[in-house]
């Protein structure tokens, strides 16, 4: 049986963004325009680099550069990481996720001040960062709860 097409196929770039948007970037997992024009720039990457002679890995490198330009640090994945290290005494291990989903937004404004870049994380401001969104979430579930 031919299967039908409805004219909404998924590319294999856009596949790999929605994976990590979904993953590190929650609040960029619906912004369809984004996903949309960054797979199509990909593809297009991709297929100009492979055009030019060099081979497929390197066309591939080239087109995920593009792909995921400006995702190098995930503020999500630092309250995540936060949430796991220092609140799993409180938070069941099945309720980590959504935790920080929940408190997400509420710690956006803490990043402000910081000048995130991909290797932010081997900074001193790195130190900071965990130790003020620490403080910060243990202040919201005091006032809020769990």
């Amino acid at each position: 049986m031919k299967k039908k097409n409805t004219g909404k196929e998924i590319s294999y770039y856009e596949l790999r963004l929605r994976e990590l948007l979904n993953e590190s970037y929650p609040n960029l997992a619906t912004d369809e325009k984004l996903i949309k024009e960054r797979a199509d720039l990909a593809a297009q990457a991709y297929e100009n680099a492979y055009k030019s002679g060099i081979s497929g890995l390197e066309a591939d490198e080239v087109a995920n550069s593009v792909l995921f330009q400006g995702l190098n640090f995930s503020p999500f994945d630092v309250i995540f990481r936060v949430v796991c290290d220092e609140f799993s005494q409180e938070i069941p291990d099945d309720e980590l996720r959504p935790f920080a989903l929940k408190i997400f937004p509420e710690c956006t404004d803490v990043f402000e001040k910081y000048e995130l870049h991909k290797d932010f994380e081997d900074t001193p401001e790195y130190d900071e960062l965990y130790s003020e969104l620490t403080d910060h979430i243990q202040i919201w579930i005091e006032e809020n709860g769990l």
